[in-house]
């Protein structure tokens, strides 16, 4: 059952690369914080000891890059997570998730294709990102895609944001 308690002193860092993040929504910070947490109490075994997530808002240049690096894939894509490897939880220390990577021009252009709210479809891409880092997967079946899209919808419904796989 996907924990509903918030975390524990959890440290979000968002880095904002691209400044044209900075006017997707008034406290961009604050709105990557809750919507990171949001994917991780949803998740299936959520953390409970503090943990750690980066988050870069950058370009699709700076995605496309990585993308072709990481993943073999000469392509900007959405949204890109990096796990960290497991390690064990200390008291009072924050346990490293990973770090998802967002490109700005992308999701813009998803957003308008899907006639979506711009920061609707950015809270989304956050909390896939994040599921991502814990260990979920849509491209391994269907079974799995459609467990990580009903993850995604509880923790956007709790943001206030409507399903985004309603059509």
């Amino acid at each position: 059952m996907p924990s509903t308690t918030p975390l524990p002193r959890s440290e979000i860092d968002v880095a904002v690369e691209d400044p044209r993040w900075d006017s997707v929504v008034p406290d961009l910070e604050a709105f990557v914080t809750r919507a990171v947490e949001a994917g991780i109490v949803v998740a299936p075994d959520a953390p409970t000891h503090p943990v750690e997530v980066s988050v870069l808002l950058t370009s699709d240049d700076v995605v496309q890059e990585l993308n072709r690096t990481w993943r073999g894939k000469d392509k900007p894509t959405n949204v890109l997570s990096f796990p960290a490897p497991p390690q064990p939880a200390h008291a009072g220390i924050a346990v490293p998730l990973g770090d998802v990577v967002l490109a700005y021009d992308t999701m813009l252009r998803e957003s308008a294709e899907q006639s979506k709210p711009l920061h609707d479809h950015l809270a989304h891409l956050l909390v896939h990102g994040t599921l991502h880092l814990l260990g979920q997967d849509h491209e391994t079946g269907d079974a799995e895609a459609n467990a990580m899209e009903a993850l995604e919808t509880e923790a956007l419904r709790g943001l206030g944001i409507p399903d985004p796989y309603a059509d």
